[in-house]
């Protein structure tokens, strides 16, 4: 598989992949099963919206994801990598730090750090499917985040204060748990527990961008491992697990949010994926 990729296998943890980037900069890579899922909320999940209806059952190929997000590190390293389509600026982020996840970045320039990346790793790179990032996301559970039925401070970094904006009162906590504070700034990758399928900050820290155009709900049949795209490079797009600067409703499994490709926010980074692996 050549220098840039290494696949491994331990007893008793998930199969994965390293990726070397050079000047010391790997990227790790789990393996995701395959399986089916019911993709978004039921009618009765406190604070959902109706974009995450109604629920449909999905397959999903096997793929394998990131185990962060992206990291500052990371970014800056690909995008000295050859240029192929258009400019990738090396330190875009707000909250400065090399363990911390990218963001400020936009859809757009997401393409082509995955173009760039796959060049380089020799497999397709690319950002998850919309299906995919939720199936992973709960990673066999049906609780509205991995971790169970509420959210803690000491579970994900995200906007633990209330505040009421005229007629509208936004929540610190969810189904009865723990208000806690505002970091108002991202966190260090991988400081929070893990999903059960070893993926780290799923809910919370930065938004990720999906490949999926954005679709106001799912009344048409989800592909599951192929991305609901249209060629444009203007439709918004989808984005998926709330950030630093979101409230607890929004960092749940099936919350949903749209973008527009070219914006580039401080609150929104990416997880990138590839398909299957072989030796």
């Amino acid at each position: 598989m050549g220098k840039t990729c290494e696949l491994q296998k331990k007893k008793g943890i998930a199969e994965f992949f390293t990726l070397d980037l050079g000047e010391g900069v790997v990227k790790e890579m789990i393996a995701i099963p395959g399986g089916q899922f019911m993709i978004g909320s039921p009618a009765w999940e406190l604070e959902r919206l109706e974009n995450e209806g109604p629920q449909q059952i999905v397959i999903v190929e096997p793929f394998f994801m990131g185990k962060f997000t992206v990291t500052q590190a990371q970014w800056a390293r690909v995008a000295c990598f050859p240029k192929l389509k258009i400019d990738l600026d090396p330190d875009p982020s707000y909250f400065k730090g090399l363990d911390r996840p990218v963001e400020k970045v936009s859809w757009n320039d997401v393409q082509e750090f995955c173009a760039r990346l796959s060049v380089h790793t020799k497999m397709n790179m690319r950002l998850p499917t919309e299906a995919e990032w939720e199936y992973a996301c709960r990673a066999k559970t049906s609780t509205p985040f991995y971790f169970g039925e509420t959210i803690s401070m000491s579970l994900a970094n995200y906007r633990g204060t209330d505040w009421a904006d005229e007629d509208i009162e936004y929540k610190g906590s969810y189904a009865g748990g723990p208000k806690g504070k505002y970091r108002q700034q991202t966190t260090n990758v991988g400081i929070f527990p893990a999903n059960p399928f070893g993926l780290y900050d799923m809910h919370g820290n930065v938004w990720e961008w999906c490949q999926d155009d954005w679709r106001e709900n799912y009344d048409i049949t989800l592909p599951g491992s192929t991305a609901d795209i249209e060629i444009s490079e203007t439709k918004r797009k989808v984005l998926r697990g709330g950030s630093w600067h979101s409230f607890p409703d929004s960092c749940r499994s099936a919350s949903r949010l749209r973008g527009i490709p070219d914006s580039n926010p401080y609150h929104i980074g990416l997880r990138v994926v590839c398909d299957g692996v072989t030796e």
